[in-house]
């Protein structure tokens, strides 16, 4: 993980938050070549499942929703984790991940506070930061950010910066039917931040408490359809989604089913896709979540609104449909997705560093290179050519340095090929030189043709 860390911010893909003031705990940045290539992950998402999709439309709710909405779903209760604190040190750890860490998750999910807090005494389980044993005991943390809507704070209403997207698509739910006329089964993607006051994050992006979700909520009638099929079918979809549009290798995912003691109280069944990370197997999205009909019946209830369907074959017949959630974590599949591309390799004696992103995910598609920048002819050209890619491609034009220290950046940086401008094209062939990344073979190929000739190499 730390070669990750380090080339995301040498080569621009992320930064420590606020690092010019000391930084700010576990907060990230994306730089120029991260955002693109998480913007890059949630374009792909969005035309997959909600764009290419004749049974899928898409939303953009609000972060700040209305205080019951919260009561409605049950976080203003029961969000929360069990904290602890170090006598010695005063750390302050989550129980249930310390006796996952050191027993295994089977000795920590569905216990109480007070179950949580003689584990710990009885296993004498230690602080990760001073190897002492002795917390005090377990106490409810919420999860959720406050803050207050309103001019004056003491005036004002207290409100929750929101801790998924999920409700945001059930609040509409009705909206939706009645300006889009949907009929079930058909869902709602939605992408958008999420806030968690988790205790313990960390591991890079993959657990912070500011991050991006891409959740779908899978409506239909579960009188007429089978919650197991559509159950199977959301885990295939999403598995391939991972795997074979996203190109993430599947040597390194597995899918695991909760045990009936992790699912929430009104779920009947949740599947996750999980990661191997390099510090271990973490959850990458929740393939499928069947989720019943809790959360329209509670907000049907709290709001005092008909949430019904209305079954245009029975207009009598009332239905308060069942929903699958699959829910995918943008930062943590960017996260993935970076991993999975990289490499290095020995050439010619020296070590190369490669990300070998998918085209379709890639930062950069095209680097353009003069050979030199001294010479206004070749660099007159260089800038011609690029002028005339760069509204084809995403592209970047380089001209620092020697042309191998500019090869080993793009390499670096993920670009699938770079396009070199040197004094034969200006001479004799009107023709550049092409470099694959993955390969580091090389190809002459006349400027006329060059759109079309990386056109086909990008969408192959």
């Amino acid at each position: 993980m730390e070669k990750i860390v380090s080339l995301s911010k040498r080569r621009g893909f992320v930064y420590p938050g606020s690092e010019i003031y000391g930084g700010l705990a576990n907060t990230w940045d994306y730089g120029p070549y991260g955002v693109e290539l998480k913007n890059n992950v949630k374009k792909i998402w969005w035309k997959t499942f909600v764009q290419d999709r004749q049974d899928m439309v898409g939303l953009d709710a609000s972060i700040l929703m209305n205080p019951r909405v919260w009561e409605a779903s049950g976080h203003v209760q029961s969000f929360s984790d069990p904290l602890m604190d170090c006598k010695k040190c005063k750390e302050r750890v989550r129980g249930d991940k310390l006796i996952e860490q050191h027993l295994g998750i089977e000795f920590a999910v569905g216990k109480t506070l007070k179950e949580i807090s003689q584990i710990i005494r009885d296993k004498k389980l230690s602080c990760p930061k001073c190897g002492a044993t002795d917390f005090t005991e377990a106490r409810s943390f919420n999860l959720m950010f406050k803050t207050h809507q309103g001019v004056i704070e003491e005036d004002s209403a207290l409100v929750y910066m929101r801790p998924e997207t999920a409700q945001g698509i059930f609040v509409n739910f009705k909206n939706v039917i009645t300006s889009t006329r949907m009929k079930l089964p058909f869902g709602i993607g939605q992408i958008g931040k999420a806030f968690r006051n988790e205790i313990t994050p960390g591991n890079f992006t993959f657990r912070t408490r500011e991050f991006e979700q891409m959740e779908i909520e899978y409506f239909f009638d579960p009188e007429t359809t089978s919650w197991e099929k559509i159950f199977t079918e959301w885990k295939e979809w999403s598995w391939n989604f991972v795997t074979k549009t996203l190109g993430i290798a599947e040597t390194s995912l597995r899918l695991r089913d909760h045990e009936k003691d992790e699912l929430s109280h009104y779920s009947k069944g949740t599947t996750d896709i999980e990661y191997l990370f390099p510090f271990g197997w973490g959850e990458l999205c929740a393939a499928a979540a069947y989720r019943t009909a809790f959360d329209i019946t509670q907000h049907q209830t709290f709001s005092g609104q008909d949430l019904s369907y209305t079954d245009p074959e029975n207009p009598k017949r009332k239905v308060i449909p069942h929903v699958m959630e699959p829910s995918f974590g943008a930062d943590r599949i960017t996260l993935a997705v970076l991993l999975n591309a990289y490499d290095e390799e020995e050439i010619d004696g020296e070590m190369r560093v490669v990300l070998r992103f998918a085209p379709k995910l890639a930062p950069i598609k095209i680097a353009i290179l003069p050979l030199v920048k001294n010479k206004e002819i070749i660099t007159k050209k260089a800038e011609d050519i690029y002028h005339m890619v760069k509204g084809k491609f995403t592209t970047e034009y380089d001209e620092s340095g020697s042309i191998g220290k500019r090869y080993r950046r793009q390499d670096e940086i993920g670009t699938p090929y770079c396009v070199t401008i040197d004094f034969d094209t200006i001479e004799k062939d009107d023709a550049v030189t092409v470099r694959d990344r993955d390969t580091t073979k090389q190809e002459r190929v006349k400027v006329t043709e060059l759109v079309n000739y990386l056109r086909d190499k990008l969408e192959n």
